[in-house]
């Protein structure tokens, strides 16, 4: 347990902080899950218009550092590339 005032403050605002990524993170995923359904279900043109606001999101959470760069390059092209992929 933190003895000094600093760093009980630090304890206090890291605990914040998880919580607040920790639904961010939530919110992406939740994202990404929903263009993966359409992109199951065949549906272009649902999976086209999810994927434009999943990538804005995703670009927006990789900018506030709750997932990294690469992460969120590595995620919006892999449903782009499965997007490309229904026929």
């Amino acid at each position: 347990m933190a003895n000094i005032q600093s760093a009980k403050k630090r304890a206090r605002q890291t605990i914040v902080k998880n919580e607040l990524k920790s639904s961010q993170r939530a919110s992406v995923r939740t994202a990404i899950k929903s263009v993966e359904q359409a992109i199951e279900a065949n549906d272009k043109d649902k999976a086209a218009n999810l994927f434009i606001k999943t990538q804005k999101l995703i670009d927006k959470m990789a900018n506030k550092k709750v997932i990294t760069k690469n992460s969120a390059s590595r995620q919006k092209s892999r449903l782009n590339k499965n997007i490309k992929l229904i026929s």
